[in-house]
């Protein structure tokens, strides 16, 4: 049974459905009325009479498509909805057809008997528009509702992988520093203690990134000169770094420590061959530019695992892809600077 506080908030949501329905049983009754009749006080009854009908055909429609919606989704079970949507609806039109000809007669008082041709004519006419309508409103519903699903576990797959590459960074640049410290132990004791002293400072602020999807440029060159200090400890002026942009823009957290690690671990660094880095603007790009002095690393030591990581995160942060080039003489590597 339909409680009226359920009825009120979808007459509200169907009320330009209904004032159609009276309107249509309105030109119905009239049309009746001329084939028929020639008293004003038939046409009152007719009308009367139509627009009832075009409203418990509508309403009960309706409501029986929410039902039915209930028991057979469009979504797992197209066929069987189709099949009890026709069904229950037929069944409900001849019922309430039937139902409102002997209230009007018995109760009433007026015979609709002399219309009962256009009646059983426009009753299926009506019955077809109103099944079409609700049809196709259902399939439409239905669709929506499927489409806003998808696009929701579209949505938390795609966070779920983000969180999944973002929390990859933390272990990795941990992992990186101790294999520096453990070198470090055995070539000079005082430096390792320094180092030891500004990994905690510089792992503090990657522990305060590690929840954020960007963070400001400023932030992340402050950082870098932190984490450069660390390298120069082991490098000295061997490593160089010039920055030649200002803070302005937003970028993946760690990306740039994650730049420059990889041009330290590629690369040869020595007093004849320093290694230079510069980081730069190019249009909307954020540039970090080496000299190219490739050095042997091991295959299971180099995985190309950052690199893979930082072009997979941008992918969910922007359209613009990340852009790696490498030449003779120099190896670069574009992000996109995004903007809140």
């Amino acid at each position: 049974m339909i409680k009226l506080p359920a009825l009120i908030p979808f007459l509200r949501e169907n009320r330009n459905a209904i004032i159609g329905m009276i309107i249509a049983g309105i030109v119905m009754g009239w049309y009746m009325w001329n084939d028929c009749c020639e008293k004003i006080s038939s046409l009152v009854w007719i009308i009367i009479f139509t627009v009832s009908l075009w409203l418990v055909l509508w309403l009960g429609n309706a409501f029986m498509s929410d039902w039915i919606d209930n028991i057979y989704s469009w979504h797992k079970n197209p066929v069987k909805r189709l099949i009890a949507g026709l069904i229950g609806m037929t069944v409900y039109t001849v019922g309430a057809v039937f139902v409102l000809i002997y209230v009007f007669h018995f109760v009433f008082g007026f015979d609709v008997g002399n219309q009962l041709d256009e009646t059983f004519y426009s009753t299926i006419l009506i019955t077809l528009l109103i099944t079409m309508f609700m049809t196709g409103r259902a399939l439409l519903l239905s669709w929506r509702e499927s489409a806003v699903e998808a696009e929701r576990l579209k949505k938390e797959n795609m966070e779920a992988q983000f969180n999944s590459l973002r929390s990859q960074v933390n272990p990795h640049f941990l992992f990186n520093s101790l294999n520096a410290l453990t070198n470090l132990v055995y070539q000079d004791q005082d430096k390792a203690v320094k180092f030891i002293k500004q990994l905690s400072t510089v792992y503090r602020y990657v522990l305060s990134t590690r929840d954020k999807e960007l963070v400001p440029l400023a932030e992340e060159l402050e950082f870098l000169h932190s984490y450069l200090f660390l390298q120069q400890i082991r490098f000295g002026e061997k490593l160089r770094l010039k920055v030649e942009l200002d803070g302005e823009g937003l970028v993946a957290p760690l990306v740039l420590q994650m730049l420059v690690e990889n041009a330290i671990k590629h690369n040869i660094i020595a007093d004849e061959q320093p290694l230079t880095i510069r980081i730069y603007r190019e249009g909307f790009m954020l540039v970090v530019e080496n000299n190219l002095q490739k050095k042997s690393i091991p295959s299971d030591e180099s995985t190309g695992a950052g690199l893979e990581n930082i072009k997979k995160r941008y992918a969910f942060l922007s359209s613009v892809p990340v852009k790696v080039e490498a030449e003779d003489n120099s190896f670069k590597v574009s992000v996109p600077l995004l903007t809140n």
